[in-house]
């Protein structure tokens, strides 16, 4: 099926992440029609896929409709649908029963897991991109914890309550403090036949300490914190194998029923559509102003780019990135639709890093400013519910923060969709 509606410029865009929404807002008050493509409904909100896997918040507390979001945007329209192709001679994205015609296509389809040729992980080792995944590996988390209570088997009920991390990154670091509170602040009176506060939550990155991409100073502080709270930290330690029953490290093997993968990602298959030149992890090698050499028309941003500041130095694929990326290419599409001269290189400003560890403590990367601890823990907090969309869900995570803070109880203990017999 064709899709069309009117003579103005058509602007299609394909997903509806950071990147893709700041560019179909960014674009309301311009003469074009917008299109945004995804095979999802909703918008996630992505850094706090944690808590939704830890069960600290539910799914609808970080995802909204896209539909909604856009709602009073006239010039906007929501379809969806998985997309198969571009055909970029004549200029048209086909989807699994959509035909798009557009004069101006913007690719923000972000990233998934890479086990660095090791696909066979994923089904033991799942990571942490979409909704799906976090309710996959709350299901796990949670269910680990039942199986441990009817089993009579000490070692079995050891590998049950061991949960491995592979990955040291932001993500990793926040699930590995997450799990250990849960594990020994909120379920310990719940249980009767085990002992959560013996569980074992291991923390593996085949570098040399966490967090790489922070200081050393704040490197070293996170991972004191965590041994602090009991996650045994193993840096320098690759992994080689992941099964059902847990991992294997150069050094031998951790028996662990959980297995959390946050080790890398790889870029969307929009490469692969439009023949573009990619990286070796996949994504798009693009001009300054974030199009694709020979096709102006063409932009691709977020995860899905491989972009580099003006001094040369890769953008990171995290999330005010993306949103600078899209408020930057709906900026050169409305120039070009208005006949005006429109920017010509993107110029990132780096705005900080952040990782929480747990309770009240938190790293801080700005410019000209490192923090760590309870302030770093209050600005990460205040800076979360910022970038939530709506009122009604900044209250609610708000509510949820302070309500769990000072209660050490966690309301989203679900255990949903329950393919994972006991």
């Amino acid at each position: 099926m064709d899709v069309a509606t009117s003579n103005r410029p058509k602007v299609v865009v394909v997903g509806g992440g950071f990147g893709g929404l700041t560019v179909a807002m960014s674009l309301a008050k311009a003469d074009v029609e917008v299109t945004i493509l995804d095979r999802h409904n909703y918008h996630c909100f992505q850094p706090l896929l944690y808590q939704v896997a830890t069960a600290e918040l539910s799914p609808g507390d970080i995802a909204w409709p896209i539909r909604h979001v856009l709602r009073k945007q006239k010039n906007a329209r929501v379809l969806l649908g998985k997309v198969e192709a571009v055909d970029v001679e004549n200029k048209r994205v086909i989807a699994d029963t959509i035909t798009l015609p557009y004069d101006e296509l913007v690719l923000a389809t972000g990233a998934t897991h890479s086990y660095f040729g090791h696909d066979e992980w994923e089904k033991s080792a799942p990571g942490l991109k979409r909704v799906e995944d976090a309710t996959i590996i709350r299901r796990r988390l949670l269910l680990a914890f039942e199986r441990a209570e009817l089993s009579d088997d000490p070692e079995e009920r050891e590998r049950l309550l061991t949960f491995a991390i592979v990955g040291a990154g932001p993500t990793g670091v926040e699930m590995a403090g997450a799990i250990i509170e849960v594990a020994r602040q909120v379920m310990p009176s719940e249980f009767r036949r085990i002992e959560t506060r013996t569980t074992r939550v291991i923390l593996i990155e085949a570098g040399p300490r966490v967090l790489p991409a922070f200081s050393e100073k704040l490197s070293a502080y996170t991972q004191k914190s965590l041994e602090e709270m009991g996650v045994e930290v193993m840096t320098s330690t690759r992994v080689t194998n992941c099964d059902e029953t847990g991992v294997d490290i150069e050094a031998g093997r951790i028996e662990a029923a959980t297995v959390i993968w946050a080790a890398g990602v790889v870029a969307s298959d929009a490469g692969r559509w439009i023949g573009a030149e990619r990286d070796n992890a996949g994504r798009v090698v693009v001009t300054p102003d974030l199009s694709v050499p020979g096709h102006p028309e063409i932009f691709v941003i977020g995860d899905t780019a491989s972009a580099k500041t003006a001094d040369g130095k890769p953008i990171p694929g995290i999330a005010p990135a993306a949103k600078q990326m899209g408020a930057h290419v709906a900026d050169v599409i409305a120039s070009r639709a208005r006949g005006a001269i429109p920017p010509k290189a993107f110029h990132y400003r780096h705005q900080g890093d952040f990782a929480t560890i747990g309770r009240r403590s938190a790293v801080m990367r700005l410019p000209y400013l490192e923090m760590s601890g309870l302030m770093a823990w209050l600005v990460w907090c205040v800076a979360h519910i910022y970038f939530l969309i709506g009122a009604r869900n900044r209250l609610t995570v708000a509510f949820k923060w302070v309500w769990d803070f000072a209660t050490f109880q966690r309301g989203a203990r679900l255990i949903t969709d329950q393919r994972d017999q006991l």
